[in-house]
C-alpha cells in the first residue's frame, strides 16, 4: 500500500485474501471470462477509505469491488521430480498453472455509473 488515504479493500477468492487498490492488477484463479469483461469480488472482509477501516463479521455485503478481466497467462514452470534410490526410477514432470489477470476498476458502495462511461 503506498499511502494511507487511498481506499482499499480486503477480499478473499480462491482460498487466499488480497488487498486490493483501484489500477493493481493480480493474477486470480483461472476463470473462463472473456478479455475486458467485468465480474465483482466476494465476500469483501475489510473495507478502508478516508472515514475510517470497517471490518465485516464476517463479511460486508454492502461494499463492492469491482475487477475488469486482462486475459488469462501461464504461471512459473514448476518442475515435480520422483526418485527411488538404487530401483532405477525416475520421474520428471513439469506443470504450467494457468491464471486470469485482472485490473480493479472499482471499490465501495455505489457502483460506477455506466452512462457516463459510454457519454465520453
Amino acid at each position: 500500500m503506498s499511502s494511507t488515504n487511498v481506499p482499499y479493500a480486503i477480499v478473499r477468492d480462491g482460498g487466499r485474501q488480497y488487498c486490493v487498490q483501484i489500477g493493481q492488477e493480480l493474477d486470480l484463479d483461472l476463470r473462463l471470462l472473456s478479455r475486458g469483461s467485468t465480474f465483482e469480488l466476494k465476500p469483501v472482509l475489510a473495507y478502508r477509505d478516508e472515514t475510517g477501516l470497517t471490518v465485516g463479521h464476517p463479511d460486508l455485503p454492502n461494499i463492492s469491488v469491482k475487477a475488469e478481466v486482462l486475459g488469462i497467462r501461464q504461471g512459473p514452470k514448476i518442475i515435480v521430480q520422483k526418485f527411488r534410490r538404487r530401483k532405477n526410477y525416475r520421474r520428471k514432470k513439469g506443470h504450467r498453472q494457468l491464471y486470469t489477470r485482472v485490473r480493479i476498476v472499482h471499490i465501495g458502495t455505489a457502483e460506477p455509473s455506466l452512462a457516463s462511461n459510454t457519454a465520453e
